[in-house]
């Protein structure tokens, strides 16, 4: 499995790599992407911190805007999670407000956010995920394979006693206990099946 996981990472490190800003030209339709972050290596490579895909087709490079510019955490568990760190590693009392989920206009109503702050920390995670992480994309047609794909590499990475954070990543600053013990931005698929030899046989193929 060890082998596996250094196979990926190197083949992904292979791939052409895009950072913010992007062309969507240069996206696939449907496919999957991995995600890096400055100051990170495993397998004398950049480690992989984030694997993510989407279920609704033809979405990639929305589900990507979603992450890098669209400035609402409530549709991002990413920004949610590095808001979180940011908040928690500066011990921010509005760590509260932002777990708060405001997608209904119910939860709006409800609750009396300081949107000055919110619209703040929103701005932070932006300049933080577009200035600190890059990533290659390959194309996966099939939905059901782009999440078997997506929750077997995430499995391989995290199961994998090699790829290991620093002791600077931001995310060892998370309340979530799986992100600080994974060394991912995930809490989703982690310690599951692995990826196995047709598993990486179907993943060079389609970079290929």
């Amino acid at each position: 499995m060890n082998n596996h996981c250094e196979h990926v990472h190197k083949l992904f490190c292979s791939m052409k790599r895009i950072s913010f800003p992007f062309d969507k030209d240069m996206i696939p339709a449907n496919g999957i992407y991995i995600l890096f972050e400055k100051g990170e290596t495993a397998h004398t490579v950049d480690r992989i911190v984030r694997i993510g895909t989407h279920t609704g087709e033809n979405q990639l490079c929305s589900r990507l805007n979603q992450h890098f510019t669209n400035e609402n955490k409530d549709r991002s568990i990413f920004r949610k999670n590095i808001g979180r760190a940011l908040l928690n590693k500066n011990n921010d009392s509005f760590l509260e407000q932002w777990e708060i989920d405001l997608t209904t206009k119910e939860a709006r109503n409800k609750h009396a956010i300081d949107d000055t702050r919110q619209e703040a920390i929103e701005k932070e995670v932006t300049r933080y995920i577009q200035e600190s992480f890059s990533f290659v994309v390959f194309e996966v047609e099939s939905k059901d394979l782009r999440l078997s794909l997506e929750s077997k590499i995430i499995s391989t990475v995290s199961l994998c006693p090699e790829c290991k954070q620093s002791k600077e990543w931001l995310g060892n600053y998370s309340p979530k206990a799986k992100i600080k013990e994974s060394g991912l931005w995930l809490v989703n698929e982690l310690w599951k099946t692995p990826l196995d030899d047709e598993d990486i046989k179907c993943i060079v193929k389609l970079v290929s």
